[in-house]
């Protein structure tokens, strides 16, 4: 496994003549931690399934290691090398939690043992090895979260998207998320891009932060600039007024 790297140029999309996502431009280098951060509604998760092949961009481009992979299916996005986890966690219903991992690893594995153990193998990573033959929809929040990254993570990607995986996290569980993935990260190069509110995380983890407001792109640096840039304060500060 090792990282790719990911540009956006100029990426919009609109929904019926509503704009989600406005010339949004961004790069993130092999092996590097970014997060990208927003108001809700921001149009963060519409920028995800663009780069997923959910949704066709309606403007600009999408590339890997210099391949246009926007326009693809999401299973040939997935062939190229991109795995990515949901904001909502649906495991496999009436499945285990190793045959929901399994799944995904078959992707690069056709044969089923070592499927299998690939599976066993990130199960025991992310401290699941214990619930492996558990059924996966009776495991708890946290859990399923870390389910959702085994399962990104068996389809052997060198991009992974992460959409808030560690929104319901207690301090711990998110401190125990973030050591897993700064390993990870330093293990095997992985490129990983995610979408947190969490700001601890974001903050322990990424190298580089863009922030987007209204599908537009209003910021982007480290996230010690980022955090006294005025219009970051502005759009956030504004939020919790509005609140």
């Amino acid at each position: 496994m090792s990282g790719a790297r990911l540009e956006l140029a100029g990426v919009g999309k609109n929904f019926r003549g509503l704009r989600a996502v406005h010339d949004v431009s961004f790069s993130v280098p092999a092996g590097a931690i970014h997060a990208l951060i927003g108001p809700n509604g921001a149009g963060k998760t519409t920028i995800f399934n663009m780069i997923a092949g959910v949704y066709v961009p309606d403007a600009g481009a999408v590339t890997l290691d210099g391949r246009k992979i926007s326009g693809l299916r999401p299973d040939r996005v997935c062939d190229a090398g991109v795995g990515r986890t949901f904001q909502i966690v649906k495991p496999f219903k009436g499945l285990s939690v190793l045959e929901n991992v399994t799944v995904g690893a078959l992707h690069q594995r056709p044969d089923l043992t070592e499927a299998r153990d690939a599976a066993a193998s990130l199960l025991a990573q992310l401290g699941l090895h214990d619930r492996r033959h558990q059924l996966a929809e009776n495991l708890t929040l946290p859990d399923r979260k870390k389910l959702e990254v085994a399962r990104a993570l068996a389809t052997g990607p060198r991009l992974l998207l992460l959409d808030e995986v560690m929104a319901g996290l207690r301090p711990t569980e998110i401190d125990v998320m973030v050591a897993f993935l700064r390993d990870l990260n330093a293990r095997t190069g992985l490129t990983i891009l995610l979408i947190e509110h969490v700001m601890r995380a974001v903050m322990a983890l990424a190298r580089e932060v863009v922030v987007v407001s209204y599908g537009e792109k209003i910021a982007e640096g480290t996230p010690q600039e980022i955090s006294r840039h005025q219009a970051v304060l502005d759009v956030y500060l504004g939020e919790q007024e509005a609140s």
